[in-house]
């Protein structure tokens, strides 16, 4: 089995450094280009279906990466970490470091603990491999449950840095399942 995680394309929230997190934002017109060069890199691969978070900026990524040759399957474990108060504000006022400590747990100002991340993005995980074990699946999602299933299928230490992987606007990686199933 092989899974390709993708981030959405860039927001005009992304390009102003401003905190997403729910929001319904549709992709900017850099956004679209970003996803346009992605779905040529990615034109060759016979991906079996493809999981999206339903918040319109992955929606779009996807359809223009492979809604016209992949069934898109909306799920709501892939949805952006809520980040309750700090959602429209400036990425100043969010303390990267404290936010993604994994033995921190920090769920200050109404931000969905780091361990809520990880606990449904493995849900998740392990119903993909159960579903579907000899197909290759492409998630599209955003920064947070893309960052959580990088570190969950790379097997990471998760009580040191969780930052140590950019995950830019269309970053994308596929990965080489091997387990039956995986655990925290």
């Amino acid at each position: 089995m092989k899974i390709t995680l993708v981030r959405h394309g860039q927001t005009e929230d992304n390009y102003h450094n401003i905190v997403q997190g729910r929001s319904n934002n549709e992709l900017n017109d850099t956004g679209i280009r970003q996803c346009q060069k992605l779905r040529e890199q990615l034109k060759d691969i016979d991906f079996d279906y493809c999981y999206m978070s339903p918040i319109l900026r992955t929606v779009q990524t996807a359809f223009i990466l492979v809604g016209d040759r992949v069934e898109t399957c909306p799920d709501n474990r892939l949805i952006e970490r809520d980040m309750g108060e700090l959602s429209g504000k400036s990425r100043d006022f969010y303390d990267v470091e404290k936010y993604w400590d994994y033995d921190l747990n920090y769920s200050q100002d109404g931000v969905e603990s780091i361990q809520d991340i990880f606990n449904r993005c493995l849900d998740f995980l392990n119903y993909v491999i159960k579903k579907h074990p000899e197909e290759h699946i492409l998630v599209v999602s955003h920064g947070a449950p893309i960052r959580a299933l990088y570190h969950l299928l790379h097997h990471s230490n998760l009580h040191h840095n969780l930052l140590n992987v950019v995950i830019g606007n269309c970053y994308c990686e596929t990965i080489d399942v091997k387990e039956e199933k995986y655990e925290l």
